[in-house]
Formats: C-alpha cells, sequence, structure tokens
C-alpha cells in the first residue's frame, strides 16, 4: 500500500474507461450495498510501470479495500491490464487548493457513478432499461410480455413470472419494467428486492416483534412488487407463507406482481401447490440461452454503444466461440473495449483470440485427432508421419503447433500431449509450446497459419 500522493498526475492511458470497465464486473462479484459504500468514490489516477493506483477518501477505506477486496479488485483489472503486477491505493487530497488566487480543478475528476446509483426508494438500477436490452429470437416472447405489463399492469400478465440460467438477461428485463412504469408516472410505486433480502426483512420483522408494521405494511404499499430469485425461499417455509398473503393482498388490489427465477414454478423444491397455481394465473415465459444470431447482435450493440470499432470477423468468431450466457460476453467485450482504449488501436482477431484464450471454451466434439488431421491437411502431411520420431523440420513445425494448439485452446497436460503424439517426453512438449510462442511475436506468417487453422476447427 502506497501514501498519499497528488492525483493531479494522470497516466496516458484512459485510466477513466478502465476503472469503468473493472467496476462493471466488480459489482458482478460482491453485493449491492458493499459495492455502493467502498467503491461510491473511487477511481484510477494512473498505470506506471505495470502499478495500478487507486484513489481512495480516507484511511479507513484504504485498508479496508485493502483487507477485503484487494484479491478480487487486481483479479479483475488484469483483465483489462493483463501486465498490472500490483494495486497501491491512494488516500486523494483536497482538489480545491487554491493556487495564485484562483482554485485548481482536477483534470480526472472523481468518475461519474451517476449510472451505478441504486434509487433507495425503488432499489431500481437506472441502467436497466428497455433501450439497452437486445431483442433476439431467444428471448422476445418475454420482452413482448414485459411491454405488455408496462401498457397495463396489473391487468394483462399478472403475475409475470420469468425464469432462465443466470446470466440470461432476467434481472435487466424485469427491472426495465419498473423503470418504464416509473418513467410514464413517477408516482407509481415500484420496488425491486431479491427474495434474499425479501427474507431477511420478514426475519428481521419477527425477531422485532413487528410484522405488522416492519414488514406487512412496507410491502402492501406498492403498486409494483418485482421480486428476483424466487427459487432462495424453497427452504424458507414460513417466508413462503407470507408471500402467499402477500401476493393474495396485492393481487385482490390489482397491483402488478413480478417474479423471476433459475427454473419453472413447477421445479423448485418445496413449492407450494397453492403458489404455483398463482404464478400460472398470469403468464410463466423462459428465457433460454442466446443463439448464435442474438449473441451477434449483443456484441454489435454493446460496442455501438461503447464507440468500439469491432470487424464483422471479430463479431463473428466471439458469437460462434463465447457459449455462455449474456453476462459472460459483455465482460469479455468490456475486456476487449478497454485493451483497445489502452492501446489506442483497433483489435484484430488475432489480438481478440490472445485477450480471451482462456475464455473460449474447447467443442467437445474436438479430439486430438481432429487436431492432428486438421494441421496435417492444412500441411499437406500424411497423419503417420506426425506420429513417427523425425526431425525433418517440414513435420517437426506441424508437430510443434499441434502441440501448441492443444495445450492453449483445449488446456491438454503436457504429458497427454506427449502420450498421443507417439510417446514423447512432457519436456519436449514444453519446448515445442514455448518455441511456437516465442516465434509467434516475430513470424507474421506463423501468425496467419496459426488463425486459419483455428478457424477450421472452430
Amino acid at each position: 500500500m502506497n501514501e498519499t500522493i497528488n492525483e493531479n498526475v494522470i497516466d496516458e492511458v484512459d485510466v477513466k474507461a478502465l476503472w469503468e470497465n473493472t467496476l462493471v464486473d466488480i459489482e458482478l462479484e460482491i453485493s449491492k450495498a458493499n459495492f455502493s459504500t467502498w467503491f461510491k468514490n473511487t477511481h484510477v489516477i494512473k498505470v506506471e510501470d505495470d502499478m495500478v493506483y487507486l484513489s481512495v477518501e480516507n484511511a479507513f477505506v484504504k485498508d479496508w479495500l485493502y483487507k477485503k477486496y484487494h484479491k478480487t479488485i487486481l483479479k479483475i483489472l488484469r483483465n483489462f491490464v493483463p501486465s498490472a503486477r500490483g494495486l497501491e491505493y491512494v488516500i486523494k487530497k483536497d482538489d480545491k487548493k487554491e493556487e495564485g488566487g484562483e482554485i485548481k480543478h482536477n483534470v480526472n475528476k472523481e468518475l461519474p457513478l451517476s449510472d451505478f446509483y441504486i434509487n433507495k426508494e425503488d432499489n431500481l438500477n437506472p441502467r436497466y432499461i428497455f433501450d439497452t436490452f437486445v431483442v433476439g429470437s431467444f428471448n422476445e416472447l418475454a420482452h413482448a410480455a414485459s411491454q405488455a405489463v408496462v401498457e397495463k399492469p396489473g391487468i394483462v400478465y399478472n403475475p409475470l413470472f420469468v425464469y432462465g440460467g443466470s446470466g440470461h438477461g432476467k434481472t435487466h428485463l424485469i427491472q426495465s419494467i419498473g423503470n418504464q412504469l416509473k418513467k410514464r408516472n413517477p408516482n407509481t410505486k415500484v420496488f425491486y428486492t431479491t427474495s434474499e433480502k425479501f427474507a431477511t426483512d420478514y426475519i428481521s420483522a419477527v425477531r422485532s416483534n413487528k410484522v405488522n408494521t416492519l414488514f406487512k405494511e412496507k410491502y402492501r404499499k406498492y403498486d409494483v412488487l418485482i421480486l428476483d430469485d424466487i427459487q432462495f425461499l424453497s427452504n424458507m417455509d414460513k417466508t413462503r407463507e407470507e408471500l402467499f398473503h402477500l401476493f393474495n393482498s396485492l393481487y385482490d388490489d390489482n397491483k402488478q406482481i413480478i417474479f423471476s427465477s433459475d427454473k419453472h414454478p413447477n421445479f423448485i423444491p418445496n413449492l407450494e401447490d397453492r403458489l404455483k397455481s398463482r404464478f400460472s394465473a398470469g403468464m410463466i415465459i423462459d428465457i433460454p440461452s442466446p443463439d448464435s444470431e442474438s449473441r451477434m447482435a449483443i456484441i454489435k450493440l454493446k460496442a455501438q454503444q461503447n464507440k468500439l470499432i469491432i470487424s464483422d470477423e471479430v463479431v463473428s468468431y466471439l458469437a460462434t466461440n463465447i457459449q455462455g450466457n449474456i453476462r459472460e460476453l459483455e465482460g469479455i467485450l468490456n475486456s476487449i473495449i478497454c485493451q483497445s482504449q489502452l492501446k489506442s488501436k483497433v483489435l484484430t482477431l488475432s489480438d481478440v483470440k490472445n485477450l480471451i484464450k482462456n475464455n473460449v471454451k474447447p467443442k467437445k466434439s474436438v479430439s486430438v485427432k481432429d487436431v492432428i488431421k486438421q494441421v496435417a491437411e492444412f500441411y499437406n502431411l500424411e497423419e503417420d508421419i506426425i506420429y513417427k520420431k523425425t526431425r525433418v523440420k517440414e513435420v517437426v513445425k506441424p508437430r510443434q503447433l499441434i502441440m501448441y494448439i492443444l495445450r492453449e485452446d483445449f488446456n491438454v497436460s503436457y504429458p497427454t500431449i506427449g502420450q498421443k503424439l507417439g510417446g514423447r517426453d512432457h519436456t519436449t512438449v514444453i519446448h515445442s509450446c514455448e518455441k511456437i510462442k516465442n516465434d509467434l511475436k516475430v513470424d507474421s506468417m506463423l501468425i496467419k497459419e496459426v488463425e486459419q487453422i483455428r478457424a477450421m476447427l472452430s
């Protein structure tokens, strides 16, 4: 940890973009309350000699971040600045020191975190709106139902139950309903909460013997109640009992109720039939994993929003090879955006592949034999010769490339690679992988060959 330094010294890299992208990923790692408390007034001052300097408000925040979140922050920062070897916390000085009768303003003013502020009255995140929600074939029905709820809250699709895997966009969609309703009528009483927080509120009210005043009066006053991750209540009988009565009260008054879950209500353990029947009274909609075309649309929209120039081949590569959820896709795109800004250049397909290689999961259909076959075909060789112990350079290079691809792209162990390629020692495999790595730094033709082979395997 570093001592207080003057934060007016700004590094040439776009530290604002770096920290904005880092904050996005940090917010996904910790609770909203902790994010708001400890990261609200932080920003990166500079990146110098592979060290990242982070400005904090005071010594208490400095110590807390170091003890509780240091590893998390550094890990995420390295996604955007792989060379970062350390993180220093700097207590910021007063920007308003008068020099020559004038107030000197900091050129890197504190990060504008308005996009991160959560309204305490409704718990809605202002970033979650329909305008930033990408609609594809995989989620168009859920989007249409949500729009219908906005048009006629409490009447059409009440309750609305949205389910799907983590990172499929459920929270974004259901909060967009709340934000849109508030936009149309600011007097609409909307409240979003997680089921975990809902359960905590109920337990606290029971312990203080104030269920009627602290709990029932609070939750029954809303016009729209949005309850996220309802599956959390599967083992909480008393809380589900209270949810049942709350549901009836809101429903009878034509108040809109919106739920989300990671699974269909029929598959939530211990969920009573009476709750299942009430959920079914409205609309139950699945948001599955996005298809390839939808992933391409998401990438293009996010790139456009961040003014990132990205080629069609990079978009296609990401959409094809990143099979994870939307949150993972956005995280990878944030890494690309930040790297592009830091390097002040448009990243090539090779740059992107190198940046996200650890995020690309190998296809289960690709075997060691498939890699050998493709490389042999590419160099017009017979497969059998790859296994022979020959030092002919026309064979050595393809064999080394096979070892490199198996290790880098498919994470096959060195001993296994050696065994599969004619019983070679693992040290030979290590040497081959390192040689290809070094050659790729200086040989542009080799780079193109590796890209073509990877494309054949994708």
